[in-house]
């Protein structure tokens, strides 16, 4: 994603969101800061709901956006590995506080529900 002069007129978040938006690729950025190097058969198993088109489309986009860097070591069998680049790495305390919210909303929505729903049985006895 170059930037443009439409891009310069967004605000910081829809900028931030051109880069980082949808579903896959929060995920990829999140499951690489993990490990500092993986190879793409490693990304697709902690990535696994994701197809294959989309994990390539999404890692192709991510390294035009230089948020990855991929290596290809040009070998038989082929070897790709992909690793966050300092851009990239730069976003990870934004991926931390996503998670620690998701996590905290996940849990507190489970036990909101839990509660509801033994209130209702309670009420029905």
């Amino acid at each position: 994603m170059a930037i443009s002069e439409q891009k310069m007129t967004q605000c910081p978040l829809e900028y931030t969101l051109g880069y980082i938006g949808g579903k896959w690729k929060m995920v990829i950025l999140w499951r690489l800061s993990g490990d500092c190097v993986m190879r793409y058969s490693e990304i697709k198993k902690k990535v696994s709901q994701i197809s294959h088109k989309m994990l390539s489309q999404q890692l192709k986009e991510l390294e035009n956006d230089r948020l990855i860097t991929r290596t290809d070591y040009h070998q038989i069998p082929p070897r790709v590995e992909y690793s966050l680049t300092n851009r990239g790495i730069s976003l990870i305390p934004l991926l931390k506080s996503a998670f620690e919210w998701g996590q905290h909303d996940f849990y507190s929505q489970t036990t909101d529900n839990d509660f509801n729903s033994q209130r209702k049985v309670s009420k029905q006895k």
